[in-house]
């Protein structure tokens, strides 16, 4: 197998960090820095899966 008939699997992307003044600091409910943390925390997950899925540095896939 090539690398060129590989599926296409590309890395995900991570969050958009919010703006410096995103948060209200009232303590909101969904504050969109608590909001943040949790899609950063998918998005690691997401990563370390997605490296699991890479071959091997070095490997030839032939």
């Amino acid at each position: 197998m090539s690398i060129d008939s590989l599926p296409l699997d590309p890395p995900p992307e991570p969050p958009a960090p919010p703006d410096d003044n995103a948060c209200c600091n009232s303590g909101c409910t969904y504050c969109i820095l608590d909001m943040y943390q949790e899609e950063l925390a998918a998005y690691r997950l997401a990563l370390h899966a997605w490296q699991q899925r890479q071959p091997p540095a070095g490997k030839s896939l032939n």
